[in-house]
């Protein structure tokens, strides 16, 4: 059984949304997953948001549960962690850098192919050969420089913003977004088991 962990900030809003959707999902394919959440900045037992809970009702889905801090046995215990911005991944890896090979944001993961991580690949190889110029106080390349640039904007932002404060529609937004990434994310978990039993 795969266990996933799910990471934003307070636990309130994004991952105790992504948590109920994968439960929900999972259950409905037939995936057996262990799910949890919680929040690298907050505390054990504040009640997940009025909203979130509404936007989850919009789609028949009843979700129980408080806020859990982060912690180290959360973390080990996952054989995946989804995290809901990069910001969340970079302080993760900050603090526990022995996870960084199941880390990733969600829609990273989700969203993550062969013509992307090839772009990723190539964008973070021109970064390595712009930042050692830099130290050796040699000239930037322009033709990397405007290449890393051109990469930029082709990538997809991988955060998925805090609807924290909101109004529905705000949080209404942001469910969809998450949805959506959680559906990509189940054909990637069923891909992998098929792939596995063959």
């Amino acid at each position: 059984m795969k266990r996933i962990l799910f990471l934003c900030t307070g636990n309130t809003c994004r991952s105790p949304m992504a948590e109920a959707f994968l439960k929900g999902l999972a259950h409905e394919k037939g995936l057996i997953l262990a799910v949890r959440s919680a929040g690298i900045s907050t505390v054990d037992g504040l009640p997940v948001s009025t909203n979130s809970k509404h936007a989850l009702e919009r789609r028949g889905i009843q979700h129980q549960g408080s806020s859990v801090a982060m912690n180290e046995e959360a973390l080990h215990w996952a054989d995946l962690i989804l995290t809901m911005t990069t910001s969340h991944k970079r302080e993760v890896m900050r603090r526990y850098p022995e996870v960084m090979d199941k880390l990733y944001t969600l829609k990273e993961y989700a969203y993550m192919d062969d013509q992307l991580q090839a772009k990723l690949n190539e964008l973070e190889e021109l970064y390595s050969e712009l930042q050692m110029q830099q130290l050796l106080g040699q000239p930037i390349d322009e033709e990397k420089r405007k290449r890393a640039q051109k990469l930029e904007l082709s990538m997809p932002s991988f955060d998925i913003a805090d609807p924290f404060g909101g109004s529905q529609s705000i949080y209404d937004a942001c469910a969809d977004e998450l949805e959506d990434a959680i559906f990509k994310l189940v054909d990637k978990l069923l891909a992998i088991r098929s792939s596995e039993s063959s």
